[in-house]
């Protein structure tokens, strides 16, 4: 992990796996972090698996089971609410 390391800009990834006896809910906090401090736009994906190629050996580690189910569940962030997503009459004066 360098400074400018544009999987682990922060080294929140290397920490974790360094950590002797971190548990999962330590684990599952650092990924949020993580992802948060990420730059908007960027494929979550993408650097799951990237981030899992570079520590994913740690095998019986919890950050690596933390990084599983964040690749099995990210997705695209989509609008949730406001008036873009409420049902609105046709407009086409039909």
């Amino acid at each position: 992990m360098t400074k400018d390391d544009a999987i682990d800009p922060k080294g929140l990834m290397a920490d974790a796996y360094a950590i002797e006896g971190i548990t999962a809910e330590e684990c599952r906090s650092i990924f949020l972090d993580w992802a948060l401090s990420l730059p908007e736009g960027v494929d979550m994906q993408a650097l799951i698996g990237a981030t899992l190629a570079r520590h994913g050996t740690a095998e019986n580690h919890p950050m690596t089971q933390v990084l599983r189910d964040g690749l099995a569940t990210a997705g695209k962030p989509r609008r949730r609410g406001g008036w873009k997503s409420r049902p609105r009459p046709d407009m086409d004066g039909a």
